[in-house]
């Protein structure tokens, strides 16, 4: 299934390159580029990309803003940081980023990275959209360890937290989707 994806990136020669690395990518449609960080939150609020190619520094707004703002709004897209620092690659990880690509990227890189993107993440061809704006990154996580057949104790050891907290994630999961077991939001999700 093609993902739909918007490239943020406030020099020319960055969006360019990645547009047209993109478009070497037949499951990747690209929606939408921007050089500016305001605009592309508009653009994210309005086009709801499966993807977004998010640029870290950038004037009067980094790329972190810019995901904190779009979630706020209850959007979750996957993100994949691009940029020219390697500093940040820690915060991206606590951001939860699904990769972080060093500039110049390069076309094997970046297959590598949709490859694992396809492979592993429920949220492009699995997750209901509308599910998926309801959930918290460390939800759509636990939820997709769900899905694999995990149970509770096996998620806690795998994310480094307690078998409490991921219950309490998977009572969040279904309250929030107003499912009444577990089963029954498989079957949502799946279907």
């Amino acid at each position: 299934m093609i993902k739909t994806a918007i490239i943020i990136d406030d020099e020319e020669a960055g969006l360019e390159n990645m547009e047209r690395l993109l478009g070497l990518c037949d499951e990747i449609e690209v929606v939408a580029k921007t050089k500016i960080p305001e605009e592309a939150v508009s653009l994210i609020t309005d086009k709801k990309p499966d993807i977004i190619f998010l640029d870290v520094e950038m004037p009067r707004m980094s790329g972190f803003e810019v995901l904190e703002i779009t979630r706020n709004q209850g959007l979750n897209p996957i993100v994949i940081f691009t940029t020219g620092y390697n500093q940040y690659a820690i915060k991206a990880i606590k951001a939860q980023a699904f990769d972080y690509l060093l500039k110049p990227i390069v076309l094997d890189e970046l297959k590598e990275t949709l490859s694992r993107l396809s492979n592993n993440s429920i949220i492009g061809h699995r997750l209901n959209s509308s599910i998926a704006s309801l959930l918290s990154p460390r939800e759509i996580e636990i939820l997709e360890l769900v899905i694999q057949g995990k149970t509770s104790k096996e998620i806690a050891e795998k994310l480094f937290i307690s078998k409490t907290t991921v219950d309490t994630h998977r009572r969040n999961l279904l309250e929030k989707t107003g499912c009444r077991s577990t089963s029954e939001l498989l079957m949502r999700v799946m279907g």
